[in-house]
């Protein structure tokens, strides 16, 4: 019996769209979905439709749970936050812990949000590359370990990254654009990656990776 991980990132952000945004935003580091974006979303929900997927883990990261509702919606699931998917909190993107909205919030805006669900690694600011890398692979192996099903991941560039990682063996090259989709299918004891980054469900691709 075959078991499979699909990681997504998130679709397009408002401040890739509108850089202004950041200058006034109350929650700098913690931008919404831009209109094309929740687009992205909807195109990746419907390219999971009839997948198996069982759960549906996402970054507590407003960008990654709206993508996430919007998977739910088609796939009629849960989605329960997990932190240890949460963007790199990188010093160099971010002068201190980046705000977010607080889990209740959430829990308001997105009732498919689990309330019963824990995260199994919790970020701490600031991060290095090893240390996100690290976080996100220890985050993978937890969830692969604690869920048997086939399970979704939605997250930011560096955990799409790192998350492979922390399964595939020799750090493969990983495509990370917007909304795109990486499937890992363990074979044996061994996972291989089935999908690198496609991104042919989406009407719209950004031509150049941006991480920040």
């Amino acid at each position: 019996m075959t078991h499979t991980v699909w990681i997504a990132r998130h679709g397009n952000r408002l401040d890739f769209v509108n850089p202004e945004w950041f200058t006034t935003a109350k929650r700098r580091y913690d931008p919404p979905l831009s209109e094309d974006g929740v687009v992205q979303a909807k195109q990746l929900g419907q390219r999971l439709v009839g997948e198996n997927i069982a759960h549906i883990f996402s970054s507590p990261f407003l960008r990654t749970v709206q993508t996430a509702n919007q998977v739910a919606e088609c796939l009629d699931l849960p989605i329960k936050l997990e932190s240890g998917l949460s963007e790199w909190l990188n010093p160099d993107w971010m002068d201190s812990q980046p705000e977010k909205l607080s889990i209740d919030v959430l829990q308001e805006h997105f009732p498919r949000i689990d309330s019963s669900y824990t995260s199994c690694v919790i970020p701490h600011y600031p991060e290095t590359e090893e240390m996100v890398d690290k976080r996100t692979s220890e985050t993978v192996r937890h969830l692969t370990t604690e869920f048997s099903e086939d399970i979704l991941l939605i997250g930011h560039g560096a955990s799409v990254v790192g998350t492979t990682w922390g399964l595939v063996p020799g750090q493969p090259k990983v495509n990370a654009s917007l909304c795109c989709l990486v499937k890992l299918v363990r074979q044996e004891q061994q996972w291989v990656m089935e999908l690198n980054g496609d991104t042919s469900h989406l009407n719209q691709t950004e031509k150049v990776i941006r991480f920040n």
